[in-house]
């Protein structure tokens, strides 16, 4: 059960429903608070200061991306890893990020090649240093830079809302020795196909990248059996 420390500050100038869903779907994804976990909203609210509606509120929509259980006059649980809801939001994610680095290799502005660079030089930082949160969120941003640069943006938040399962294989499969510096590899090769203007490449690169985890999914399920459902 989350035990309150310190209250967690807000920005007082944003609402406070989605600042503690954000900060509960992060640890949530970060398996800082594993499938299973306990989430009580009399603890919830002292932990941020808050009264109970906005964390019920945050609750609700964790419980709309399945990320929780919701028990009405019980708990709310941290709901186990679902694979199919995985397979379904990777299915989703490559036939949508296909069509996109296709579209970015036939034609993009000058500022996406160094824009990724950087993101790059982040993730590869990132992995040497062992800091697998940040390298999640660097991740996610070399992917959503190309949503944003070919004018999707909010088809990857559709795809963000959808990809808490398969993130969450993700988290657990990327300590595993390698795997980070595949996923760089794997992002410069995608960026190097967009920026040479082949798209038959870029999309081959592409679906090596997105099928890395699945692909994985039985060791996953070996090693963290309690966390997997389906």
């Amino acid at each position: 059960m989350v035990k309150p420390t310190n209250i967690l500050r807000l920005d007082r100038e944003r609402q406070a429903a989605p600042q503690v869903f954000e900060r509960l779907r992060e640890k949530i994804l970060s398996l800082a608070l594993p499938p299973g976990t306990t989430l009580s909203r009399l603890e919830l609210a002292a932990q941020f200061g808050l009264s109970a509606t906005p964390i019920r509120d945050a609750l609700m929509r964790l419980d709309e991306e399945g990320l929780v259980e919701v028990f009405p006059q019980h708990a709310t649980v941290v709901s186990r890893i679902d694979v199919k809801a995985a397979q379904q939001a990777h299915f989703l994610r490559q036939a949508l990020e296909l069509e996109i680095v296709r579209q970015l290799a036939d034609q993009h502005g000058d500022g996406l090649i160094p824009e990724l660079e950087r993101t790059l030089a982040l993730q590869q930082q990132f992995a040497k240093a062992g800091d697998f949160a940040q390298f999640m969120a660097a991740d996610n941003e070399f992917h959503r830079q190309l949503y944003a640069a070919a004018d999707k943006l909010e088809l990857w938040n559709l795809v963000r809302s959808r990809s808490g399962h398969i993130d969450r294989l993700r988290r657990l499969h990327l300590p595993t020795p390698g795997k980070a510096q595949d996923i760089v590899r794997h992002h410069r090769l995608i960026m190097r196909a967009i920026a040479a203007s082949r798209p038959d490449e870029a999309q081959q690169h592409l679906r090596k990248h997105l099928s890395g985890t699945l692909g994985y999914l039985e060791q996953i399920r070996e090693r963290y059996p309690d966390y997997l459902d389906g």
